[in-house]
């Protein structure tokens, strides 16, 4: 008889509560609370001196990929930049210390998300041992401290499954459209200039953005355009013209990110073939993409 005990490596998931979805209340107490969770200012232009725009790019570009290594839940990685930013909009930080607050952010968020949380000595080693444990569990206290223990943020993740729920999709793209949605968000949130964008407002513009992607069949294409924004925007309370907004920055992100690796890809390649020219040997051309996972699959 097999015995089902805790030597099995999958993750058991609780089935989704319809009244969750179907009770308006849920969905308008997180637009009631969203605001909340955001920094308090644009902090590159008023506060911090020492770190750049460019730096957190770099940093939660790493941090993006972690997850990615670790196979994170999809939750993870927008919750520990909402920890970065608020952390960064009240603390003066020095460069030098970007990546250990990065760590910390990671090690916070998948502690609240996940029922095996990262642990520090990992984080260390994927920091290349550039810092040590002490050093993580010393600013974990600082950074819990700075946001007050208010850890439970509202990110974009919060507001998918009920925007989808509303919307009249069909049952075989639904998985899809999150998948793309998801991988939208992700952009989004290495992307300092979304900073400040509520999360209702993120998550609406990238499951407009995932939908509109898709090739939808003719009985299905009353949801693009138009009513599509405006059936969106009714579903969040957000105006009509920002959501269009929103989501023509998301698509233009993504484009941004699809070019920039692709002549990362060919910068690689160029760079392997000179090394085996060099050397007189077949090079290996594999090279992996820094674009988050199936972002290459949207169409737009």
């Amino acid at each position: 008889m097999e015995l089902l005990c805790l030597e099995k490596d999958t993750v058991v998931r609780a089935q989704q509560d319809p009244n969750i979805f179907s009770d308006d209340r849920v969905l308008q107490s997180l637009l009631t609370i969203e605001d909340r969770f955001l920094p308090q200012c644009p902090y590159f232009k008023h506060f911090q001196q020492d770190i750049k725009p460019f730096m957190r790019r770099m940093v939660s570009t790493w941090m993006l990929e972690v997850c990615e290594e670790e196979s994170r839940e999809e939750e993870v990685f927008p919750l520990a930049i909402n920890y970065l930013d608020r952390y960064l909009a009240v603390v003066q930080t020095k460069k030098g210390c970007l990546q250990l607050l990065g760590a910390v952010c990671l090690f916070l968020a998948s502690k609240l998300k996940e029922s095996r949380p990262l642990t520090a000595e990992k984080l260390c080693l994927y920091t290349d041992n550039s810092i040590t444990s002490q050093e993580l569990l010393d600013w974990e206290l600082v950074v819990l401290g700075k946001l007050k223990w208010n850890m439970a943020a509202v990110t974009p993740h919060d507001f998918i499954e009920h925007i989808l729920y509303k919307l009249p999709l069909p049952k075989d793209k639904l998985s899809l459209i999150r998948k793309h949605a998801q991988t939208f968000i992700a952009l989004c949130a290495t992307d300092f200039s979304f900073a400040m964008y509520p999360p209702s407002m993120i998550a609406t513009g990238s499951v407009g953005a995932a939908v509109c992607g898709l090739q939808m069949d003719r009985a299905e294409r009353a949801l693009h355009g138009d009513n599509l924004s405006e059936l969106l925007a009714k579903i969040t309370n957000t105006e009509v013209d920002c959501l269009k907004s929103c989501q023509e920055q998301i698509e233009q992100l993504l484009r941004s990110s699809l070019r920039e690796s692709q002549e990362r890809q060919q910068r690689l390649q160029q760079e392997a073939l000179n090394r085996a020219a060099s050397k007189g040997v077949d090079p290996a051309t594999q090279s992996q993409s820094s674009t988050p996972t199936d972002v290459r699959d949207i169409n737009l």
